[in-house]
């Protein structure tokens, strides 16, 4: 039985909703969530899923556009990237803020100020990370980068992304031509991450599903111009990019970079912050609510970077990926902070001995927000001050609202556009025990 075949259906847009599409409706009632298109616009949409109460779809015709639009940079693959590139930048930054004051409202919670998004005003080439997948072009009997087409399981060839610092575009289009050289077809591969750090040093991994793959050669090496190159066996088995054998490592294969005159060392495929700039701005914005003169809790903090800048003389970061503790702690002996930082390998909800009232707490949860175990201790233990920074604001405005049904409020906040022209957003509350 073939495939069934979607339709493709006009369509006036309405609003932009949370998960960054844009929301219109069927003649007969039924709700679409549509990317490519704007409010106010007449567009044909392709239908991707169809469920009993909505449709999704990707535009692939705009009949009516809107003033707020714009050429995409990248205009054959930002949906892949960057779905919001098609509009005007000051109303990337007009929803965004309104999508935060939703999420809030959405709980009966006014915000006590003017929603303000930061942005530092680069819309593009603020990325020191980016992973690629591989396609097979069979006209041109070619391998090419490839970014995976947004709502559908197919891939779209490309040569970079305008959001990636150029040296990494660069580097990723150095591996591919070796690898042209090899004719090495997409079904040998994985992946491949690139990274780059503000000193301009790029290091890549390369990830292959045969572990008898050819090392590269000191010329293959030497035509990349990069600081760092690895080769990575990863289970064809496994759908992610996993490390399941190291196979060829060369040069310095962790990165360097500083945050807030902090150094930090990293691992290439391990955490650390997309867009520095714009994360510096974040932290001086919770240092000026860090009291000094109390010890930091530093919940789901990750290699360490909020606690290690901002958190003063007394800090205990939580941390449930052993790979993120492994290089905070090595973080904390090169900066010789042993006796004032303390790591600990848990999740955060089975480390609630940690929460204490005589602390400022400091959260930066996952996407699903903090864990109800977490929120219940934050409520026992009433510490003066909780300073919660989130990648979703929906899960923060959620637990917000727990925290400020009898105990706290909300003493200040701010967005933060940590990644333009994409619906991702950043949002700080400060919390202050009433």
């Amino acid at each position: 039985m073939g495939k069934k075949i979607l339709p493709i259906v006009e369509l006036h847009l309405d609003k932009i909703v949370g998960g960054g599409q844009t929301l219109g409706n069927l003649d007969y009632g039924k709700k679409a969530f549509v990317w490519g298109g704007l409010p106010g616009e007449k567009v044909s949409v392709q239908v991707t899923k169809k469920k009993t109460n909505f449709v999704e779809g990707v535009v692939v015709e705009v009949l009516e556009p809107s003033a707020d639009r714009v050429t995409p940079a990248d205009e054959a693959s930002y949906l892949s990237t960057s779905p919001w590139q098609i509009m005007k930048f000051d109303r990337e930054q007009h929803y965004k803020a309104a999508l935060i004051e939703e999420a809030f409202e959405l709980h009966d919670i006014v915000l006590p100020e003017t929603i303000e998004v930061y942005t530092d005003g680069h819309e593009l080439a603020y990325r020191n990370k980016l992973e690629f997948s591989w396609w097979w072009d069979k006209e041109a009997v070619q391998l090419d980068l490839a970014f995976f087409r947004r709502g559908t399981h197919g891939k779209i060839p490309v040569d970079g992304s305008s959001l990636a610092d150029p040296k990494i575009n660069q580097a990723a289009q150095a591996i591919r031509d070796v690898l042209r050289t090899r004719d090495i077809q997409a079904y040998h591969l994985k992946t491949l991450l690139v990274r780059s750090n503000r000193a301009g040093d790029v290091v890549a991994q390369l990830y292959v599903k045969d572990e008898m793959f050819d090392a590269f050669t000191e010329d293959e090496i030497a035509s990349l111009g990069v600081a760092g190159f690895e080769l990575i066996f990863s289970n064809p088995k496994s759908p992610a990019s996993v490390i399941t054998k190291r196979l060829q490592a060369w040069g310095e294969t962790n990165l360097t970079d500083t945050i807030l005159d902090v150094p930090f060392t990293y691992a290439v495929e391990g955490f650390f912050q997309i867009n520095l700039p714009v994360y510096e701005q974040a932290l001086r914005d919770m240092k000026t609510w860090v009291p000094a003169d109390k010890p930091v809790v530093d919940l789901y903090s990750g290699v360490g970077t909020i606690g290690l800048t901002i958190g003063g003389e007394h800090v205990t970061m939580v941390e449930i990926n052993e790979h993120a503790v492994r290089e905070m702690q090595r973080n904390i002996t090169a900066l010789e902070r042993e006796a004032a930082v303390k790591a600990v390998l848990a999740p955060s909800e089975t480390a609630l001995e940690h929460i204490i009232s005589d602390a400022t707490i400091i959260v930066d949860p996952p996407r699903a927000g903090l864990h109800a175990d977490v929120v219940k201790k934050l409520l026992e233990a009433a510490p003066e001050r909780i300073i919660y920074l989130s990648c979703n604001p929906v899960t923060q405005a959620r637990d917000v609202a727990l925290l400020c049904a009898e105990t706290y409020g909300i003493r200040a906040h701010c967005g933060y556009n940590f990644f333009p022209r994409t619906p991702h957003i950043e949002h700080l509350v400060v919390l202050d025990k009433k």
